[in-house]
């Protein structure tokens, strides 16, 4: 299984984009082939630290893939390999 992390926080316009994007393309996938999981930056200090100038950020499988603007294409692509 292929896990995404978004990370993001409350009230961000960008990060409900990218979710938007993320929803879209694991729709796409066979269920259960991609877990989605949501990380805020407001409840960890160490994501705070990480991110907090970069939000959204999408992680495929711990590594990072993007941060302010998710491609759909890109991640597809990410999620194939």
């Amino acid at each position: 299984m292929t896990t995404i992390t978004l990370i993001g926080k409350p009230d961000c316009h960008l990060c409900d984009v990218a979710r938007e994007i993320v929803d879209l393309v694991v729709a796409e996938r066979p269920d259960g082939e991609v877990e989605v999981v949501e990380r805020s930056i407001l409840d960890d200090a160490a994501l705070y630290e990480a991110w907090w100038e970069k939000i959204p950020v999408v992680l495929v499988d711990g590594r990072f893939h993007a941060h302010w603007r998710v491609s759909a294409d890109r991640l597809r692509d990410a999620l194939r390999r």
